[in-house]
């Protein structure tokens, strides 16, 4: 009788908290959770949306900074991926560097070939674009190897523009530690809900007999 009254001693104490006020405060949870969230991918998008005026202005320092507040920041916020980015304009600009200077050496043969095609290319495409230089490099290659040697214009490697990062699983700030907190509702709501059903076993098939 003694072990019959602690298991309904168990199931009042367990009673005492109301299964309906735990889901509500997982639901409140979890929205605050998502919150958070977003708030970590708007901090993200703020930063890369810093790293692509920097990358207009041209200032390599900027560039710079920015790039490394953008990575510190993925680095300790979840859902904080930034995806692939390029710093368009500053290839554009070292494209143009690097075609300016091949312009100003070579043979007459050379240059001219060089001027035929900025005139064929340059009414078709804004600036120096990744198209304009496909097709700058395309009219170069319609003559001669002998007439193109000295005319040739070597790109830099898009790969060293490229840039993403991943943000952790989880992380430490009020994202990841609300998801804890959600994570440890759902637990305690399984577990008070298997203990209830075990206690109402025990109670109603194990003690009957007693």
């Amino acid at each position: 009788m003694a072990d019959k009254r602690k298991v309904r001693r168990s199931i009042k104490r367990l009673q005492q908290v109301k299964t309906w006020r735990l889901v509500v405060l997982l639901i409140l949870m979890v929205f605050l959770a998502a919150t958070f969230l977003r708030l970590n991918n708007t901090g993200m998008v703020a930063r890369r949306h810093a790293v692509a005026a920097a990358d207009k202005t041209g200032n390599v320092d900027d560039i710079a900074a920015r790039i490394y507040d953008l990575q510190r920041y993925s680095a300790a916020h979840m859902n904080a991926n930034t995806g692939v980015f390029y710093l368009q304009e500053q290839y554009n600009r070292d494209v143009e560097r690097q075609a300016t200077q091949a312009s100003s050496s070579g043979s007459v043969k050379a240059l001219e070939i060089r001027r035929a095609a900025d005139e064929v290319c340059k009414p078709q495409f804004n600036g120096w674009s990744p198209a304009y230089v496909r097709c700058y490099v395309d009219e170069l290659n319609k003559h001669p190897a002998d007439e193109i040697a000295s005319a040739e214009l070597q790109l830099p490697s898009a790969a060293q523009y490229r840039y993403s990062f991943v943000s952790p699983a989880w992380s430490p700030d009020f994202a990841g530690w609300s998801i804890v907190i959600c994570f440890g509702l759902m637990f305690i709501i399984v577990i008070r809900m298997i203990s209830m059903v075990i206690l109402r076993i025990l109670l109603k098939y194990h003690y009957r007999e007693m």
